[in-house]
């Protein structure tokens, strides 16, 4: 196996293990796993244009339309006309859909932590320059 060929093995295990946890932990919440995300978005960013939370999440306006129906019907998010814009809305979250952010969040933290625990601090400081290079990328 080639040193390409063992690093996208490895991406893809590595990916596959994260959605299986992320799926876990959604599970029994009555949300997509895209549901979820939409909230953690908002969640880390605060609110945000349509167009801007369908390029975070990497799906047209048109595919969040729908997702945006399905939150608001479930009263974790609220569109708004934005202030300045009258053809923009701008989506936030309620009070309920920040409570459960901030709980899916805390199952966030602590994988984090139990992955970063492994680590020594130069293997913790490579992977973050890592990851934030590759994000970059992206």
């Amino acid at each position: 196996m080639s040193d390409d060929q063992y690093l996208t093995h490895l991406f893809v295990e590595f990916h596959e293990k994260l959605s299986s946890w992320e799926s876990s932990v959604v599970e029994g919440k009555g949300l997509t796993t895209t549901q979820m995300h939409t909230l953690e978005i908002l969640g880390v960013h605060g609110p945000l244009r349509m167009k801007e939370l369908a390029g975070r999440l990497g799906v047209t306006t048109g595919t969040l339309t729908i997702q945006a129906d399905r939150l608001e019907k479930k009263d974790l998010i609220r569109r708004m006309p934005h202030a300045t814009d009258r053809r923009s809305n701008v989506i936030e979250m309620t009070a309920t859909g920040k409570a459960l952010f901030e709980e899916h969040n805390r199952h966030h933290l602590e994988l984090t932590r139990e992955i970063m625990a492994e680590l020594d601090s130069g293997q913790r400081e490579a992977l973050v320059h890592c990851l934030e290079h590759i994000l970059k990328s992206f």
